[in-house]
């Protein structure tokens, strides 16, 4: 069976460039990944032929041969190229070049990036989009991300022979590290591009529009694909991360699905009962205080409070009663209270247990 042309194969024209042909192959790799194509035979025969086509174009001399006598004059270099090592060298070479392995090649995936996004409360639980505008790395467009003036490439760095790393004897010993002229790269940069001065990275900001949905809450974290710091040498962007920020409630309190509230309630209303009304995150409630209810009593509102963003019931709204003494009072009112108070003597038991067991409890420590 005749192979695919290598151009062809790479989805690249014959006057491609070295950082054209680069950008294609790591395409290409991260379509057809083992990874990510399990148990896929044709992605994987895909995979290898990217490679072998990668290995032959991104060569200088093997390049050149290749474009003068085809695949006759390249032969050798390809069947190493693809049963030398067998899968799992391919396996290993293209997280390398994806991502960056200790071969010492160029290409590293681009930082992930955090970002925190303050929300009212109101905003986490109905959810919202908000846009947000950040500082960020991305590839220069004036270079390709090459580093190197524009017209020209990268050169083959003289100290390494283009591996990125160089082999150290120490005794017995032998010492690989980091080519020190290259930092790794195999590739030095003579005339560096004027605008990303050689980084092949150049900073800006964008503004992004981050869908908040409802139910999230302090800790949550919203992933956006790809909006993180660029990727070297082609490699892919990293990942924007929003933390999500609730800010303190003049009212409400949160606690996963349920919200609480303190509710001030008045020594009459307390004392004979009523109904007050509440306020909700959706509108206003009724609240029925029973006869006789005490100071931090607490009452249930049903479905009142949140539902979590990670699914389940809507929470409730629990109410605690803090009776308020009244304050201020004027002469008359004062009079009033103190004949009120002097109708209870002698069923103080009746109308004030707690106190009076409290009393008795008194009593005994001092007896």
């Amino acid at each position: 069976m005749a192979k695919q042309d290598y151009y062809e194969t790479l989805g690249v024209s014959r006057t491609a460039t070295e950082a054209e042909i680069k950008k294609a192959y790591r395409r290409m790799a991260m379509k057809y990944h083992p990874d990510r194509n399990p148990d896929n035979a044709d992605a994987e025969e895909h995979f290898k032929e990217a490679k072998e086509a990668y290995e032959i174009l991104a060569d200088a001399q093997k390049r050149a041969a290749y474009d003068q006598f085809g695949h006759a004059g390249v032969d050798q270099a390809a069947g190493h190229a693809r049963g030398s090592g067998g899968f799992s060298d391919v396996f290993g070479d293209v997280f390398n070049d994806i991502f960056g392995g200790a071969g010492g090649r160029e290409s590293y995936r681009g930082a992930d990036l955090r970002y925190h996004l303050d929300l009212s409360l109101e905003e986490a639980v109905a959810g919202t989009t908000e846009k947000i505008r950040i500082p960020v790395h991305v590839e220069c467009e004036t270079c390709d991300g090459s580093g190197a003036k524009k017209g020209t490439q990268p050169v083959t760095c003289t100290t390494c022979g283009g591996h990125g790393q160089v082999r150290m004897q120490q005794g017995f010993f032998s010492v690989q590290q980091a080519c020190p002229h290259c930092r790794g790269t195999g590739k030095m940069i003579k005339e560096p591009c004027s605008d990303c001065h050689g980084d092949g990275q150049v900073q800006q900001h964008k503004t992004l529009s981050v869908k908040v949905p409802a139910g999230v809450d302090t800790g949550d974290r919203i992933r956006l694909t790809g909006e993180g710091e660029a990727g070297t040498g082609g490699a892919g962007p990293g990942d924007l991360y929003v933390e999500v920020q609730v800010k303190r409630h003049d009212v409400f309190t949160r606690d996963g699905s349920n919200l609480y509230c303190d509710v001030p309630v008045g020594f009459v209303t307390a004392t004979l009962g009523g109904e007050l009304e509440v306020p909700t995150l959706t509108g206003k409630a009724s609240l029925k205080i029973p006869e006789g209810t005490q100071t931090g009593q607490q009452f249930r509102l049903r479905g009142k409070g949140v539902k979590s963003v990670r699914g389940g019931a809507v929470g409730d709204l629990m109410c605690r009663v803090i009776l308020e003494t009244p304050v201020k009072l004027s002469k008359k009112q004062k009079e009033l209270l103190e004949q009120f108070d002097e109708t209870l003597e002698g069923s103080r038991s009746k109308h004030s247990p707690k106190t009076s067991s409290w009393l008795d409890a008194v009593k005994q420590i001092f007896d």
